[in-house]
């Protein structure tokens, strides 16, 4: 375990290289859109599922 750590970490050092931060900014907007039109259409179905649910129920108590 600890030799998976060791190399790891020198991967990261020696291997991985960081995007500029334009790019960086870009892509963390495109996510944060993302994510919201993502939360706003499961809000809206959980809505539409919720009322549907609601009349299901009325329809068959009644």
């Amino acid at each position: 375990m600890l030799t998976y750590i060791k190399e790891s970490i020198d991967e990261l050092r020696n291997n991985v290289t960081l995007p500029p931060k334009a790019e960086s900014y870009n892509l963390m907007v495109v996510v944060a859109v993302f994510s919201i039109i993502f939360a706003l259409a499961t809000w809206g179905v959980d809505s539409l599922f919720g009322k549907l649910v609601k009349l299901y129920f009325n329809n068959i108590l009644n």
